[in-house]
């Protein structure tokens, strides 16, 4: 009964997020916004939605720890499977420049969140600064995507391209914000219910069990766009939606009040996600292409990982 609550809370959190986005997507066009600018943010981070519902459950229902485990590992998990399989179906030629210096911003976050964690807590300054990093991310973003080239700008403005009818777009919105709610609320009551049989504490289930149930359907999004020659879209996902969840996601937490920060998530978790980045960022900078052979190193290395982590509880 358990195991299928939590699979209904994913199925709720899978529908509520495609709501919202395409519910985005048409009011956008409907005032009359950039579809540039509208695509290239929804293809960043609107992928993130489901965590963040799932997070703010979490947090605000005193499930920290699964929260935090959520925000990083759905980081390794978008790295390690999302990319990876997508590159395995798929060699991923990637034509979105601003990508680079984006990665690079979310490894200097995550060695920032190493640094400020040291000390067992990342405090409401920290976490005020992590907000105030992502906006100035998001600003950099949109002016760097502005010199990419015509075929860029046009995949990220037919992303998610839909009706712009305001009845139809707020009825989507509202019955999206259900369907994350109730979501939430059966994977945040359900999931560590689920880790605890198997010998997992909060935070492990949040890194696993919920990072990679809320990434699943993204990994098929991710395999239909690398068949159909969508590089940037899945790169674009990978990369903005891991700086929502550090930046935007951990730096929210920390901003309402101090957030404690587990040693362990000092000396493994965290240098796990830094390391998938560096496993990306020469494939970025290189050719800008992700080959089947890489895409195996990126599930391998993700395997490797999950092994580790629950070799320690064994």
């Amino acid at each position: 009964m358990t195991t299928l609550s939590l699979l209904f809370g994913l199925l709720l959190l899978l529908l509520g997020g495609d709501s919202i986005v395409k519910a985005a997507s048409g009011l956008a066009q409907r005032f009359k916004l950039s579809p540039f600018a509208t695509g290239m943010f929804l293809v960043a981070f609107a992928t993130s939605i489901p965590e963040l519902a799932v997070n703010t459950r979490a947090y605000f229902t005193g499930s920290q720890n699964l929260a935090l485990g959520n925000a990083v590992g759905s980081n390794i998990v978008n790295f390690g499977l999302t990319l990876g399989v997508a590159a395995l179906v798929a060699p991923l030629t990637i034509r979105w420049r601003a990508l680079s210096p984006l990665l690079l911003c979310l490894m200097v976050g995550t060695i920032a969140t190493v640094a400020l964690g040291y000390d067992g807590v990342l405090s409401r300054i920290e976490g005020i600064v992590f907000l105030v990093a992502f906006v100035a991310v998001v600003a950099f973003a949109m002016m760097r995507s502005r010199s990419e080239s015509p075929e860029v700008k046009q995949e990220l403005a037919e992303y998610e391209s839909t009706n712009d009818g305001l009845g139809r777009n707020a009825l989507r919105f509202a019955i999206g914000a259900v369907a994350l709610y109730y979501g939430a609320y059966y994977v945040v009551k359900h999931a560590p219910v689920l880790g605890q049989a198997l010998g997992m504490t909060p935070l492990l289930t949040g890194l696993t069990i919920v990072a990679i149930g809320t990434a699943l359907p993204e990994v098929v999004t991710a395999a239909i766009a690398a068949r159909r020659g969508q590089g940037d879209i899945v790169a674009g996902h990978v990369v903005g939606s891991s700086l929502f969840n550090l930046l935007a996601i951990l730096g929210g937490m920390a901003a309402l009040r101090d957030l404690p920060i587990p040693a362990s998530f000092v000396r493994f978790e965290l240098p796990a996600a830094l390391a998938f980045s560096l496993l990306l960022y020469p494939m970025l900078r290189r050719d800008l292409h992700i080959s089947r052979g890489e895409g195996a190193v990126l599930v391998l290395a993700l395997v490797a990982w999950l092994a580790f982590e629950f070799a320690l509880i064994g």
